[in-house]
């Protein structure tokens, strides 16, 4: 399950209900699909997305979502650093971004219109919405391996528009370690 950490405040929240009620005080949307369907590491993106078909059509309902896919990336992935360098810089959308995380782990930094950045480690069984205009940014752990379902209201996608703020070169892109650089030590 998450783990949502403030590093401004030195907060670390690791229980359900404690994570779900902050982060819908700051409008993301939380939660965890218990797994009842025993997928192999090895099925399709097809057999995923036709194994979470239900919970997929849920949310469809539930948020206009359209269309959905499944993103599979892993270490070598072609053009994983360029891809993730579009995303590792803190980005607004016209759409919501929606995530279902089925294996691996990332970190999405949220910074609210109001408070502290939030940092949300995701992993398998999570499921995460991002508003549409949200200011954020993802990278992935350490693994560097996510697969997820992706929701969409519009079938051709989402396109970043960065803010160009700065912001996230303060804090590090990395999972269960320190995320926030203090300003005191970005000059070293």
């Amino acid at each position: 399950m998450a783990t949502v950490r403030i590093p401004d405040q030195n907060v670390t929240l690791t229980e359900f209900d404690e994570i779900k009620s902050y982060l819908a005080g700051i409008g993301i949307g939380f939660d965890v699909w218990k797994s009842e369907h025993n997928i192999e590491k090895t099925a399709s993106n097809e057999e995923i997305l036709e194994s979470y078909a239900k919970e997929i059509e849920q949310l469809k309902e539930e948020g206009g979502y359209v269309t959905a896919d499944v993103i599979n990336v892993y270490p070598d992935t072609p053009g994983l650093d360029a891809m993730l360098a579009k995303f590792s810089r803190e980005h607004w959308h016209d759409e919501d971004e929606v995530r279902f995380i089925t294996e691996g782990r990332g970190i999405f930094h949220i910074r609210p219109k109001e408070g502290d950045v939030v940092a949300i480690q995701v992993e398998e069984g999570d499921l995460i919405r991002v508003p549409a205009g949200t200011w954020h940014w993802f990278d992935l752990c350490e693994e560097k391996r996510i697969r997820a379902i992706r929701l969409f209201q519009d079938p051709t996608g989402w396109t970043p528009h960065y803010t160009e703020s700065g912001v996230d070169s303060g804090y590090m892109p990395l999972c269960f370690g320190l995320s926030f650089i203090p300003s005191e030590l970005q000059k070293i």
